[in-house]
This record gives C-alpha cells, structure tokens and sequence, in this order.
C-alpha cells in the first residue's frame, strides 16, 4: 500500500503498478494508526515494514521522526529515505545469479556508491557462476549423503554370509573419522583455492565422475586420498584452449601509433589476417612474417566477388580452429560493410568481436552493437551535442530516414531533447522525427558496466526515468539503432554488461607495453621457426 496525498508526484514505476492493482493508494496523509491496522489478518492488522520517502525538507523533517519512534515503539522495521539515523534496517544492493546472492550496503552513507561496487563485484565473476555455485552444492551434499549411507550400513547386523577375508580386518572410529577429514578437506580446498575461472568449468559429468570414485574409494576402506581426486586441475584447463574467433578491427586514420592496443595484440596473435585494400602499408608491416595475409582483390566491377572470397577465407580458417582477424581500414562500421560481416558470421556459428578504430563519438555506439552506417539503413551520420554554448540546448537536426544522430551530453535534458524532434518550433527548419524512430542510450561504453536502452522517441524518457542514469552516456537516434538488434516488441530492452573481448583475455592483455608486445612476435616467430 501507499500512501500518498492526491496532489503527490508517484514515480512511473509505482504508478504502472497501481494501475496494474498490485498497489494500493491511499490518497491521504499518514495517520498513526495506519501502522496498527492496514497490515495482514494474521498478526492483528499490524504493517509488516514501513517506507518512508518524505523528501528531507525542514518541515517535513518532524513527521519522519515522527514516523520512525512510532516504528521503533511497535517493532516495525523501518527504512527513511536518505536518513540512515531514522532506519532500522536498509536495503542492499543486489546481485542475484540462481544461489549465488551477493548484497552491498553502505549503510545508507550513498546507494550510488553501492550500486556501482555491486556492478564491479559482479564483473568480476565468470559467466554464469551461479550455475557453479549450485553443482558445488549437489557436490558437498551427496558426500555427506554419502557419508552416512556408509555410516549406516557398517550399523547393521554383521552376519552376512560369504564375508570378503578382511571382514576382520579392525577399523577404528578414528579411522571413520579421519576419512571424513581428508573428504571435506579436499572439497574445501578446492572452494577456498581454486580460481573462480576454474570452478566455473566443472560440469554435471564432473559431478558424477567425482562421486563415483568417491564411493569406490570409500568402501571397502575408508581412505580417500586427495591426491587421487578425478576433479584434476589440468584437466579443467584443457578446457579453456583457444578456440576459433572471428576479429573484426578497424586500423584507425592509418598511422600506427594510432592503432588501438587491443587491434595492435590482435594483429600479432592472429593466425589469419584478411585486410581491405586500403588498410595502408604500415599496419600491413606489423603482422608477423609467418602469418598468412590475404588482401581484398578489389576494384571496379569486383568489389562483390572480392567480398565474398574473403568471408570464403575466413570462415574455411575458423573452421579449422584459427583465430582470424578481420582487418578494416578506419572504424568497421563506418562505411566498412562491418554490420554485414558480423551478420554473416553470427549466422555461420561464430560470433564476432569488434575492435573499433580510433573515431570520436563512435566508440560507444559501436559497443552497442548499433553501426552508425548499413547500406539500405543509414547513410548519414551527424554529430549533435545536447548541451549547447552556456547550458543552452542547441537546434537538432531535422528528420531524415538514411540519417543516423549520435546525441553527446544529452541525458541529464532527454525530455527537452525528445520534445524538440517531434514536435519543433515552426520557426526551425526540418520536419518533425516520428515517435516511432529507433534510438538507443548507451552509457559507460566498453566499460564493465556498460549499459544499453533500445527504445524508440515515444518511450525513451519513460525508459531513462524507470531504468536511472548511469552516465557518461549518450542517445543514437535513426534506424541504424535495429540493424543489429531490435527490441522484440517491447517498448524497450535493457541490456547489462559489456561483451565486446568475450573470450580473447589470453590475447587482449590490454595493460601491455609496446615493448611486450614486439617481445610476444618475436617469440613467435621463433616457436614457429622451430
């Protein structure tokens, strides 16, 4: 239930929830025996929690303590918006991944705070950890079921015919008990020691593989060795090998001090590099010797032909387990057929990773999966502020359909922003932007944390409003925004975390030198030389 005077400002969350009848409002002031008597039946009446979100003006500041010493006196638990001396009890910041529960608190000293600490934490995490947490478990369960079940048959009557000859053999309690040890020692050296990267591979197989030779090795004596534990630490790592990848990179403006780190590793490492034409000769000098090079044969009357022969080439090399970079000149998805390359593959099995070149304002869009160009979507990309000279708001563009609009320092004005394009003053020149035009808000692009809103005009300030904002972001307005990814229908999708190195950490080290990295080529070129 709330309650809240008619005149109250209710946030668009509660409010679509209110008009769902999941809440209740009551449309009055509190009154102190609202406490007493609008909770459940089953304990007389009395609220289970009390929320306070009274802004902590002055004069509200006495109806807030108030509130809180009638709490206190009922034990009622309560929570006082900004006012941690007022609650007796907060609400942490959460990461939930299947058993695996994660809360941060800061004690009410700075819910941003904790909320950006739970996003760090949980990048930490391997993918999907929860899923280790929950076969750990069925691991540390049916040892002690286990456990037991011998506990209890060495119980029962001992006169069973055709006895084994070691029948007599003594075996103490002590023994019982120091089999156990060394069992739960070894499962909880391996929680306590073992990378979290390692943990995240054991699979359901594992567990029965473990189990088994846990009981064989459990009767008929009750040794268990460590040492002879199926669960081998080399084993796992077999299983983070290298597997084939797909690289899209874009060279930058040519120089190669202005290659990026991440596409100078992926040009040493690579064990096929397919490159446009116009990628210049200085990159093309970087590649390792030993390293095939194939370059597009285009020109005109070609370019189609020459296309398709390096996606040819490129997929025949991930086929047989090669890590293939696809070298463009620029930024990939600037006019460099990079939407239809990623397409092409994704389709075919392999999943690329894009590495963009050095372009401002383009970076982050890329990220988002969002190709500021695609030929037959988008052919034009203008670059807008949304904060002008002394905090004005600039005139935006006027529609356009092959326009794409990337918006920086736009969301703290969003609202302004959207009423400006559908609805411009008639002094301003370009027509209005349909509601219905594709946009994305993109925020902490490449970073940990990253953050993606597919909405539309018609919802992106509802969207930004219910979802918070998490800057430095920026909005892209055109249609380039679903040549990727579309939203489903939904009136928008939020999409958490950044994926853009996914599984290239053993050749993307991004804190690498210069120096490291010549070292790293010439080593192997001497590995293959031998």
């Amino acid at each position: 239930m709330v309650i809240a005077s008619p005149e109250a400002e209710i946030h668009y969350a509660l409010k679509d929830r209110i008009e769902a009848g999941q809440i209740k409002w009551i449309r009055r002031a509190f009154e102190d025996h609202d406490l007493t008597s609008l909770g459940r039946n089953e304990i007389d009446n009395v609220v289970d929690a009390a929320f306070v979100t009274l802004g902590g003006k002055e004069h509200l500041e006495a109806t807030r303590t108030h509130i809180s010493t009638l709490c206190r006196k009922l034990r009622i638990p309560i929570n006082v918006l900004d006012a941690p001396n007022l609650c007796t009890f907060s609400l942490p910041s959460t990461h939930s991944d299947g058993p695996l529960q994660i809360g941060i608190t800061t004690s009410g000293k700075g819910c941003k705070l904790a909320t950006r600490i739970r996003r760090e934490v949980a990048a930490l995490l391997p993918p999907n950890f929860g899923s280790a947490v929950e076969r750990l478990g069925t691991i540390r369960r049916r040892i002690w079921e286990e456990d037991h079940r011998i506990q209890n048959l060495e119980d029962e009557d001992d006169e069973v015919p055709a006895q084994k000859p070691t029948f007599n053999q003594l075996i103490s309690e002590s023994d019982h008990n120091a089999a156990k040890t060394r069992r739960i020692r070894w499962f909880s050296q391996i929680c306590e020691y073992w990378p979290l990267r390692r943990l995240a591979l054991i699979t359901d197989a594992d567990i029965d593989t473990i189990l088994q030779s846990y009981t064989s090795s459990a009767q008929p004596s009750p040794a268990f060795q460590p040492t002879a534990a199926p669960l081998d630490m080399s084993t796992l790592d077999l299983r983070t090998r290298p597997i084939p990848r797909i690289i899209l990179a874009g060279s930058g403006p040519g120089s190669p001090a202005l290659l990026t780190l991440a596409t100078h590793r992926a040009i040493l490492t690579a064990t096929v590099i397919l490159a446009d034409k116009l990628v210049p000769s200085p990159i093309l000098d970087l590649i390792p010797r030993r390293t095939p090079l194939h370059i597009a044969r285009k020109f005109p009357g070609n370019a189609e032909a020459a296309q398709q022969e390096l996606l040819t080439l490129g997929l025949s090399a991930l086929q047989k387990g090669e890590t293939v970079l696809r070298l463009k000149q620029g930024d990939p998805y600037i006019y460099g057929r990079g939407s239809e390359e990623y397409s092409w593959f994704e389709e075919r099995g392999f999943k690329p990773v894009v590495l963009p070149g050095i372009t401002s304002a383009l970076s982050a869009p890329l990220f988002a999966k969002v190709p500021c160009t695609s030929r037959g979507v988008s052919d034009t990309v203008v670059i807008c502020t949304g904060t002008g000279r002394k905090g004005k708001a600039p005139e935006p563009p006027g529609y356009g359909e092959g326009k794409t609009i990337v918006f920086l320092m736009a969301l703290h004005r969003v609202e302004e922003l959207v009423e400006s394009l559908v609805d411009p003053p008639e002094q301003r020149k370009g027509c209005a932007w349909p509601k219905e035009t594709p946009c994305a808000v993109v925020e902490r692009a490449s970073c940990s944390d990253q953050r993606v809103i597919r909405t539309t005009l018609e919802f992106v300030v509802q969207a930004v409003e219910n979802e918070g904002s998490r800057p430095p972001g920026l909005v892209v307005l055109g249609k380039a925004c679903e040549v990727l990814k579309g939203r489903g229908g939904a009136r928008w999708v939020v999409e958490e975390g950044f994926d853009g190195f996914e599984g290239l950490d053993d050749v993307l080290d991004l804190q690498g030198e210069g120096g490291e990295m010549r070292e790293m080529a010439a080593e192997r070129e001497n590995v293959a030389a031998t």
